[in-house]
């Protein structure tokens, strides 16, 4: 998709406060730091309009930008973040369940991992959690570039034993700087939202 048209529309804490135009949407989830922004930007062709935060876990609503009016991208909080409370995680977790749990519109959830770094135990609970949903999920390993290439393959099969995941067919090793992915995770994205191959 050629994007020329991207607006963060709102801010949501619960249904009530969610985008009403019907369109599909994708959800963006990972650890806090993991590079959700960056991603963001990378796909939306911005180069600071997903605020890159230098504190983790900042992100505590989910938002919605709108994409060429055709699609939504929805930040979900990161997980993860030793430093917020264990209330609050739980008040985000709801949230966050209820959103992917309920919400007709979603499509497909993105689902980033650090590729320096085995999948950590809230990544795997994460990809369990969305599997047992059933939902669409498509792994994107994020910091590929500060991987030697000569071991991409390693980290690839690295993330497919953690997450015991059936293939690799769902996994696409993604650098910002370098836009690398960004069309691999753009056609199913596309595939997702709008089923086109």
């Amino acid at each position: 998709m050629e994007v020329n048209h991207v607006e963060l529309v709102m801010s949501a804490v619960q249904p009530s406060q969610y985008p009403t135009t019907g369109y599909p949407e994708i959800a963006l989830v990972g650890r806090s730091n993991v590079g959700k922004s960056s991603l963001t930007n990378v796909l939306i062709n911005r180069r600071s309009y997903a605020r890159t935060s230098s504190q983790p876990g900042k992100t505590q609503t989910l938002n919605f930008y709108n994409v060429e009016d055709q699609l939504y991208f929805v930040d979900v909080p990161g997980y993860g973040y030793a430093k917020v409370s264990k209330t609050e995680r739980e008040k985000w977790g709801t949230m966050i369940e209820t959103y992917l749990t309920q919400r007709e519109q979603l499509k497909g959830v993105v689902s980033l991992i650090d590729a320096r770094h085995a999948p950590t135990a809230a990544d795997v609970q994460m990809y369990q959690w969305l599997a047992y949903y059933d939902l669409p999920t498509l792994i994107v390993a994020t910091k590929s570039d500060k991987v030697a290439r000569g071991k991409w393959n390693q980290t690839i099969s690295q993330i497919k034993k953690t997450l015991a995941l059936p293939t690799t067919d769902n996994i696409v090793l993604f650098s910002a700087p370098q836009k690398l992915g960004k069309d691999a995770v753009w056609q199913w994205i596309e595939q997702q939202a709008f089923g086109e191959e």
